[in-house]
């Protein structure tokens, strides 16, 4: 079959990719074809186009298993799991593949504002520096589709009350999260790094989470993505696991991100992931 995909290739190339590649046809591929289509689009097809020449088989795995598989998995919907594939390639300052998956945020109905909330979150989790790298991305992406004349929503800014201190915003955002995780950071931490709590606190939840335009459910599913990607902090996982749960995400919902993962991130992280939230769910039973 790839012997008769590549005579195509070779002798006729007025077809289109799309009509040389779809020559090889199996039903999984179509499936996988089709959702990658509709989700990436132009930028996702270009990937699969380049590796032809290099490694087919790379290009199969990512029709058949990434878009056949995975993406067809039905807790999440397309635009959550764009947010949870986002996320995960900002940890790992993926910079090729962020600009394919901005575009399938934006296609899935991603708004504007949402992805720039998003990149903003990602500077408490990953880093200023991979947040940087993003939001220049974003930038680019938005130039290129407005050359092609695609239209993006932009969204509606959220209307912020400044009246309020951003200490009491802080608490607010995160007692909706545990209502009890405050006290456990000056338990923990109020006497060796009271400055990290206070920061904790005005930045991450007062500033950036409180002035997002994402809905709990996202910032979770955000966050979530990150830390199963970065792997480097198992204590933070559980607890937005949790979080995320508190919020309304299902177990099916959180387990989804991790089948997720092993296309972003890889099995290992995957698997931690789920041992993560096997650890929460057996908490919240006892």
């Amino acid at each position: 079959m790839r012997n008769q995909l590549l005579l195509l290739i070779l002798f006729y190339p007025l077809l289109t990719y799309s009509q040389i590649i779809m020559t090889k046809k199996s039903e999984l591929y179509q499936i996988g074809w089709n959702k990658l289509e509709q989700i990436d689009g132009e930028a996702g097809l270009q990937v699969v186009q380049n590796l032809q020449d290099i490694s087919p088989e790379l290009s199969d795995y990512i029709i058949e298993y990434a878009f056949g598989n995975v993406y067809n998995e039905q807790h999440l919907t397309d635009k959550q799991k764009e947010i949870v594939a986002l996320c995960s390639l900002i940890a790992q300052r993926a910079v090729p593949e962020i600009k394919v998956h901005l575009h399938g945020a934006l296609n899935t109905g991603n708004t504007v504002i949402e992805l720039k909330d998003i990149i903003l979150q990602m500077s408490i989790y990953t880093g200023f520096p991979k947040s940087i790298t993003a939001m220049k991305l974003l930038k680019e992406v938005l130039e290129e589709r407005v050359n092609k004349g695609i239209v993006d929503i932009m969204g509606t800014p959220l209307v912020f009350d400044e009246s309020t201190s951003r200490r009491d915003n802080g608490s607010t955002q995160l007692a909706i999260l545990d209502p009890l995780q405050e006290q456990r950071l000056y338990d923990l931490l109020g006497e060796s790094s009271p400055a990290l709590i206070r920061f904790t606190m005005e930045h991450a939840f007062g500033d950036i989470y409180a002035k997002s335009t994402l809905d709990s459910k996202s910032k979770q599913l955000a966050t979530i993505a990150a830390l199963a990607t970065l792997g480097n902090a198992v204590d933070q996982l559980k607890f937005h696991i949790n979080a995320g749960l508190q919020v309304g995400l299902t177990t099916a919902q959180i387990n989804e991100i991790m089948l997720l993962m092993t296309v972003y991130a890889g099995f290992p992280a995957a698997f931690n992931g789920v041992n993560a939230l096997n650890a929460v769910v057996e908490a919240q039973n006892k």
